[in-house]
């Protein structure tokens, strides 16, 4: 059965606080009207700190669309190879082993995809599969594993390892004073994940269902405007408000498993922001310290976009291992509005094949 090992996760050394984001956010919109909205958006994201790939005062110059591109790539080319080198490690698996490689990113734009540098230059096969996914957002990281699910079932035996670079702080826009920018340039942060699914063998999470959800007519809720000034983020007021209309999804997802999605004994769900996390423990009645997990990434990291749900799952191996069989929810929620959720179950047990 498909198998999710311990994730790897890294964020870039530089380091924005709360109280340093307030002070930026009051002198960017000094004077303004909604600079008292502004403040109140970022005290309400419940995140200290974030990580971020130039210092703040670069970043605040805005160079332009070309320029924050050309960072992305070198970035990302930078950043990625040590954390793909943890999760194989993770695995017990080499490069040679990986028979796909699913890279997930809506921060910047590549072409060719980031995997076909990755498979050049980090000892992968030359006929590894490519599956790049650009245009989900946050709930991409759920769709990587969902995908790397879905693969390993259509060939038995195979392993895939997913990268997530998220470099969110390349598409702050510091003087537009729209919501969705107030709210983002106070609540993304930058990350990297990688993790493999293993075909068979190893430790982790058993994926056994998957599945896909889009609230109808709900696509315009979360977008990209793109302009020479690069991607800007935009928010319709009513997404806070969707774990109620997602929960009933969530919960016969799991019902069709035979499964209580009340009742489980972990979450590993995306943390948009607060009120998402807790909405969905009041909808699915659970106690929030459940996502204790996607709490932890979000004051520590802020949103990461794609790669909280790894980051969340690597804290839960981390944590008190889980016992054997323990059930769980995976879950990413993004544009569309768009939620990805898998259902799995804890194995400690090596059961690889023997050649």
């Amino acid at each position: 059965m498909p198998r999710l090992c311990k994730p790897a996760v890294s964020a870039p050394e530089h380091v924005i606080t709360l109280d340093e984001t307030l002070a930026f956010a009051e002198e960017a919109h000094a004077g303004k009207p909604q600079l008292p909205l502004a403040l109140r958006l970022i005290r309400n994201t419940g995140v200290l700190k974030r990580h971020i790939v130039q210092p703040i005062e670069k970043t605040l110059q805005h160079p332009g669309l070309t320029e924050r591109n050309r960072i992305y790539e070198a970035e990302s080319k930078n950043l990625t190879p040590p954390v793909i080198e943890q999760a194989l490690k993770n695995a017990d698996l080499a490069a040679r082993d990986i028979d796909a490689i699913i890279y997930v990113s809506c921060t910047g734009f590549s072409m060719p995809s980031l995997t076909a540098w990755l498979i050049n230059n980090l000892g992968f096969r030359s006929d590894t599969r490519q599956i790049p996914i650009a245009q989900l957002g946050c709930a991409a990281g759920g769709a990587a594993i969902n995908r790397a699910h879905d693969f390993c079932l259509a060939h038995p035996g195979s392993n895939v390892l997913i990268v997530s670079c998220e470099l969110c702080s390349l598409c702050y826009q510091p003087t537009a004073d729209d919501i969705g920018s107030l709210l983002s340039d106070g609540l993304f942060g930058d990350a990297v994940a990688a993790a493999v699914v293993r075909g068979n063998g190893g430790v982790g999470i058993d994926l056994e269902r998957n599945a896909s959800y889009l609230i109808p007519h709900t696509e315009d809720w979360i977008s990209y405007a793109v302009k020479d000034t690069g991607f800007h983020f935009q928010l319709d007021r009513r997404v806070p408000g969707t774990m109620e209309p997602l929960a009933p999804v969530l919960r016969e997802f799991a019902k069709d498993h035979s499964w209580d999605a009340g009742n489980l004994d972990f979450y590993i769900v995306h943390a948009g922001g607060p009120r998402i996390l807790d909405d969905l423990a009041k909808f699915l009645e659970v106690d929030r310290q459940v996502f204790r997990h996607s709490w932890a990434t979000l004051t520590e990291y802020g949103n990461i976009a794609s790669a909280v749900v790894l980051e969340a799952a690597r804290r839960l191996f981390e944590e008190e291992t889980p016992a054997q069989d323990a059930t769980g929810l995976i879950a990413g929620f993004g544009p569309g509005i768009t939620a990805e959720m898998s259902l799995g179950r804890w194995s400690s047990s090596d059961d690889r094949e023997l050649d």
